[in-house]
């Protein structure tokens, strides 16, 4: 039994937030912070236990994370905030001495460009400090790195081909909305693509690689080829990979949204000047600074309020090619997920339940003594048999399909 401190109060963290109260055999005291404290006590409310505690925290800000995470002593800090806040927070923990858990790894505010090397950088600070830190724990990266380790656990003497397929098949009925945080979400996608193939990174202009790949129960949906982060720590940690990719389903709508977005601007993360009318003298202006993308993000549906119309549902797994026993063969391993179910039990669509779940998973096994050694560790680096347990317990049963036709 221990304390858990949520940051974060989106829809991810709202998903996290109901499965930690349900896990009340393990989490005895629940904290929610945020920028917002309305939010927290927002979430707290459609909860229904008013025994969750919340606070306002700058996440930006080291001095008050250390300040709150001194005053409530949780066990473990769930980091479910932005990318951007993922070092003030493994800085904060390693002041107070709290251990530290997040779904995605660093990104600079002013780059659009993710890797892990920033946050592995801290693996000595927290080793001698005697604290955990768990990189990546939502689905992908996450379960992604999870089910990978279990095919290695389990199925293959060597894994040579590994290609993580995540296909969104839902309909929110809106003529454009990100899943989630709309600037995190298109600053991911307008990158390009990176895959890795005999022990080098191959990069590709953005989306410019894609095909049709059939999902269990959805059907073909045109996938295409992304950088995505657990490839990089998986291909480290499973040296005999000789290629890793990533593909992500995306409809045609919503790509021709996406080129009109950046054709015009509105993807820039830079800052422009603006020139305001004034609210006091509408004849005169004032010039402020916005970044388009920030700007956009303000006007585009909330992510958090998409679940009550969403239909249909999620479908990501693992397709894995490999040597088992001196032969040839391949292995899937998979979870399709309900946006409608999702929504019934927290109020949230599928894409944030498939990563807000295995955030909570992945603070049980801490909690329980499992996931638990000094340092900085992906997901894979970790025993994967109980977690794939509690994936089935807690809302995320998955599915294999052995020597079957991978497609890719």
């Amino acid at each position: 039994m221990g304390k858990v401190l949520i940051i974060g109060a989106g829809g991810v963290a709202t998903v996290a937030a109901f499965k930690v109260a349900k896990n009340n055999d393990v989490f005895e005291d629940i904290m929610i912070a945020s920028r917002t404290k309305s939010k927290c006590d927002a979430i707290v409310k459609a909860i229904g236990n008013p025994k969750i505690k919340t606070a306002k925290v700058d996440a930006d800000n080291i001095d008050e994370l250390v300040a709150l995470f001194d005053s409530y002593r949780p066990d473990i800090v769930m980091n479910l905030a932005l990318p951007y806040q993922d070092l003030t927070i493994m800085e904060a923990c390693l002041k107070s001495g709290v251990n530290y858990l997040d779904t995605a790894n660093y990104e600079p505010r002013d780059e659009a460009h993710f890797e892990y090397s920033w946050q592995w950088a801290y693996k000595k600070r927290f080793e001698d400090a005697g604290l955990t830190a768990i990189l990546g724990c939502g689905f992908d990266p996450g379960v992604s790195g999870i089910y990978t380790a279990y095919a290695a656990k389990h199925h293959f003497d060597e894994i040579h081909y590994l290609d993580i397929v995540d296909c969104n098949a839902g309909n929110h009925h809106k003529a454009f909305a990100t899943n989630f945080n709309p600037e995190i979400n298109i600053r991911e996608i307008t990158q390009k693509g990176l895959y890795y193939k005999d022990g080098k990174w191959i990069e590709t202009e953005p989306l410019s690689v894609h095909q049709p790949i059939t999902y269990p129960n959805i059907g073909p949906r045109e996938s295409y080829l992304m950088h995505h982060e657990e490839l990089e720590s998986l291909v480290k940690n499973y040296p005999t990979i000789r290629q890793a990719r990533f593909w992500m389903t995306f409809g045609e709508q919503y790509l021709r949204y996406l080129d009109v977005i950046q054709n015009i601007g509105m993807s820039r993360i830079d800052e422009i000047e603006y020139e305001a009318p004034m609210a006091d003298a509408p004849d005169k202006s004032v010039k402020v600074k916005i970044v388009p993308l920030q700007f956009l993000k303000a006007v585009l549906p909330n992510p958090q309020e998409l679940g009550s119309n969403y239909e249909g549902e999620t479908s990501i797994g693992c397709r894995i090619r490999g040597i088992k026993d001196g032969k040839e063969r391949t292995y899937y391993v998979y979870n399709n997920c309900s946006h409608q179910e999702a929504y019934k039990e927290t109020g949230m669509q599928g894409v944030s339940y498939t990563t807000g779940v295995p955030a909570m998973i992945g603070a049980r096994m801490f909690m329980l003594g499992l996931w638990k050694k000094p340092g900085v560790w992906n997901v894979e680096e970790f025993d994967p048999d109980p977690f794939m347990t509690e994936l089935n317990k807690q809302g995320l049963p998955w599915h294999e399909v052995f020597d079957g036709d991978l497609e890719l």
